[in-house]
């Protein structure tokens, strides 16, 4: 039994998920009164058929899943090949690394690491460059 209360997201007897607002603050399990680290796993060289469930699967032997990510094209909505796996306990999230890391699944090799967190982005915006169409202003006392 999955539910959603304010930032907190409970998970039956399993605890709880406090969610932070904004930012990429570690998320924090409260199970049985004690923290547990969570942990988001990069999961890498997805078969393209992958669903969200398969992968929830592969990672729910080693323990809890607190949530399950495949990125997929804006465009398209075809997987990109990678997702994320959030677990609540890190001694769980670390076994499921080590003994998924190189793992054959399918037709494919899994690379299964730590998720580092995403560098910043610049603002995007136009860049210079290009054809201007005409004279600049260096040209003007030249004619």
């Amino acid at each position: 039994m999955t539910r959603r209360d304010g930032a907190r997201l409970c998970l039956g007897i399993a605890g709880c998920f406090f969610l932070p607002s904004k930012g990429r603050v570690p998320r924090v399990l409260l199970q049985g009164g004690r923290k547990l680290n969570a942990m988001n796993i990069y999961v890498g060289n997805l078969a393209y058929r992958t669903t969200e469930d398969d992968l929830r699967q592969q990672f729910e032997r080693f323990g809890t899943v607190g949530r399950v990510d495949i990125i997929s094209d804006r465009e398209t909505g075809r997987s990109k090949g990678f997702g994320f796996v959030e677990m609540p306990n890190s001694d769980e999230a670390n076994a499921a690394i080590q003994e998924l890391d190189g793992a054959s699944v399918g037709e494919r090799t899994l690379k299964v690491n730590e998720a580092r967190e995403r560098a910043p982005r610049g603002h995007g915006g136009g860049g210079g460059g290009g054809f201007s169409g005409g004279r600049s202003h260096r040209d003007r006392d030249r004619y």
